[in-house]
């Protein structure tokens, strides 16, 4: 039986197939073992098939070669954008960590702000209610006594919502440098080195001292 124009051409490409596959590629350009290549895994079709076997061994192996250095290349390039994205990553947590501490800083710096600010009016304040208890001593039978009686215990009702408490010890007290100024040491029936009579009460907000007691001490 004769061969059909079709067997022909199936038997000439896989005698292609087969010389391709047999290819000597021992004259490989330097860096490439010809041990390595494998043609076999190679999806064959018609146009490649007769490439390979019109090629030469050293073409075939140059043009492997350059296949391998181009992956190669393209593998270098997409390790370095994972590590350029690393990089970014690792700088915005960075940003995001320094932005939550500058967050901080101002919600501390605000209420430090606020607070100075409350200290530095109850500290006029404290005048105020000094007066009036001076008032107070001094004008026990007039008829505003009430009304500043009254204004008085408003202002301590304000003091006493702010955390502010009076400094006013007693005769006879040691002295602790941290809430009393003494005046001067005078003679007394007190223990010496004890306190002899306050002059003026301190203050003290939040336990913060805003003001000293002031004293006299004992001889």
């Amino acid at each position: 039986m004769g061969m059909t124009e079709q067997d022909t051409t199936e038997n000439g490409a896989d005698g292609a197939a087969g010389d391709a596959e047999n290819i000597d590629v021992e004259s490989a350009p330097d860096g490439v073992d010809p041990e390595t290549i494998d043609l076999s895994d190679v999806e064959a079709d018609d146009t490649l098939v007769e490439r390979i076997a019109d090629s030469e061994p050293e073409a075939i192996a140059r043009e492997l070669a350059a296949l391998q250095s181009r992956a190669d290349g393209l593998e270098s390039q997409v390790d370095e954008l994972e590590a350029e994205a690393e990089a970014l990553e690792d700088k915005l947590k960075r940003k995001q960590a320094e932005f939550q501490n500058y967050k901080k800083r101002m919600q501390k710096r605000r209420e430090e702000e606020k607070e100075r600010a409350t200290e530095d009016l109850v500290s006029r304040v404290l005048d105020v209610r000094d007066n009036l208890e001076r008032a107070l001593e001094q004008d026990e039978d007039t008829e505003i006594r009430s009304g500043v009686e009254s204004t008085l215990r408003q202002l301590d009702d304000v003091l006493q919502a702010e955390n502010v408490e009076v400094i006013d010890p007693e005769p006879g007290e040691a002295v602790d440098p941290t809430q009393h100024q003494v005046l001067a040491n005078v003679e007394s029936e007190q223990e010496s080195g004890s306190i002899a009579d306050v002059h003026r009460p301190g203050y003290e907000m939040a336990e913060k001292v805003l003001r000293e007691a002031q004293v006299t001490v004992s001889e």
